[in-house]
């Protein structure tokens, strides 16, 4: 399918949109496929679904304040998250975060430009950060010559987000890596995704899912693909329920059992 303009000769108002709209028709084609031939992604690959863990990602509220978190932990005290911090985080909100002991991931959107997520280099708030949270995974951070010598001793749990794309983004990282997050809408095609994931396997590479509010069964491919490579690590794959902006009745908890019954690529 990687020949196939599927915006119709019209541009998308960012490159990477391309590798959304293949990955979305081509893990269709996939799911089609394996529901026709009456098996699942798992017995292709002889593999086994695991439980999925999971963490909640959100954004603090404006003025950030943490309650956001500890209103998830008064509801769930299981919970884990991955949050995205600002420049507009103070330090005390940071001990607050950190003292819950809920926090595997920071995710600093320092490679983003020019979307509504953006999140300058900020050499101030990636110091707090890095020593705020000492055992979480940070992600994405922008590199200059400010910001570099901060990850230093560090570069074991930085972890990339918005680069990876394929193998060749891989071995273009600054340092081969520790961690990668695995979002398969963004490699595209199904080639580049398991390309991908067996060259983390090959390279001692750690991998974590994401999701990029996929809709309906799309949830179901990401869940699967998580269960199948990377089920214990902190995948940011939070069933859709978490992104209520007012949860109500009872949440799955982590981890997702998996299907009992399972065609196709989905997982339920």
């Amino acid at each position: 399918m990687s020949e196939i303009d599927f915006f119709h000769g019209t541009e998308p108002n960012q490159s990477i949109f391309r590798n959304y709209r293949q990955w979305a028709f081509e893990s269709a084609a996939l799911d089609l496929a394996l529901k026709q031939s009456d098996t699942n992604l798992a017995d292709r690959l002889g593999r086994a679904y695991d439980p999925v863990r999971f963490v909640v990602s959100t954004r603090l509220e404006e003025p950030p304040t943490g309650d956001v978190v500890l209103d998830w932990l008064d509801r769930n005290p299981e919970l884990e998250f991955k949050l995205d911090p600002t420049s507009e985080w103070p330090t005390a909100v940071i001990e607050r975060l950190a003292a819950t002991d809920a926090v595997r991931t920071l995710d600093l959107k320092g490679q983003y430009h020019g979307t509504t997520v953006d999140q300058p280099a900020d050499p101030e708030l990636y110091e707090r950060i890095i020593e705020g949270f000492p055992e979480a995974l940070i992600e994405d951070p922008e590199l200059n010559e400010e910001t570099r010598p901060l990850f230093e001793g560090e570069d074991a749990r930085v972890t990339w987000d918005y680069p990876i794309r394929g193998v060749e983004t891989v071995e273009n990282l600054p340092w081969e890596p520790e961690w990668l997050n695995i979002k398969p809408s963004r490699f595209g095609s199904v080639q580049s995704l398991f390309d991908t994931i067996e060259y983390c396997r090959e390279h001692d590479i750690q991998m974590f899912g994401g999701g990029q509010f996929e809709l309906d069964v799309g949830r179901e491919h990401i869940h699967a693909v998580a269960s199948l490579f990377y089920p214990n690590a902190p995948n940011d794959v939070a069933p859709k329920a978490y992104n209520d902006p007012d949860p109500s009745g009872d949440l799955p908890p982590s981890p997702l059992a998996p299907p009992t019954v399972s065609q196709g690529l989905s997982w339920q």
